[in-house]
């Protein structure tokens, strides 16, 4: 078995969310749910294939974030595996929604940091191991940093 590090193209001023899957409709389930939960959100999704035809499967309402999505998803190389690229929203917006796609199994990030995807390889294909999501731990948050913490969320409106 080889071990391989994808780093995955974030779409600028954009996310990418990445996570296994099993089965087909996928893609039209998870569109349907990004537009069920968040409207206006500008989105991409690619589904690759781990049997019959093997193929990556893309739906989403913006042609570059689908691009993005499929080439995401094709430097991964693994079967029943989903890239979702997005803009206009964040993650939080829609991972609950996503989890409750009946045939989505992990989420493995919902990101805008650089992000590595570790990948095993053997005789039979790729799967995914893991991410490296973003920079290491740098030190303890203080209590200024505790007050920006708190700030930022009000200000983003997602705490009173």
């Amino acid at each position: 078995m080889e071990l391989h590090s994808v780093r995955l193209d974030i779409p600028t001023d954009g996310n990418i969310v990445v996570g296994q899957s099993h089965f087909i409709k996928t893609v039209e389930d998870i569109y349907e749910a990004i537009v069920g939960t968040v409207p206006g959100m500008k989105f991409g999704v690619a589904f690759n294939e781990a049997s019959g035809a093997c193929l990556t499967r893309v739906d989403g309402n913006d042609s570059e974030l689908e691009a993005n999505a499929v080439a995401n998803a094709q430097a991964i190389g693994a079967g029943h595996i989903f890239v979702i690229a997005m803009r206009g929203g964040y993650p939080i917006n829609i991972l609950g929604r996503i989890k409750d796609v009946a045939e989505v199994c992990n989420i493995f990030c919902a990101t805008a940091n650089p992000v590595e995807v570790i990948v095993a390889q053997s005789e039979q294909g790729r799967g995914i191991l893991g991410v490296i999501d973003g920079n290491p731990p740098k030190g303890i948050e203080s209590d200024n940093d505790k007050e920006w913490r708190h700030g930022l969320l009000r200000k983003i409106g997602y705490k009173r």
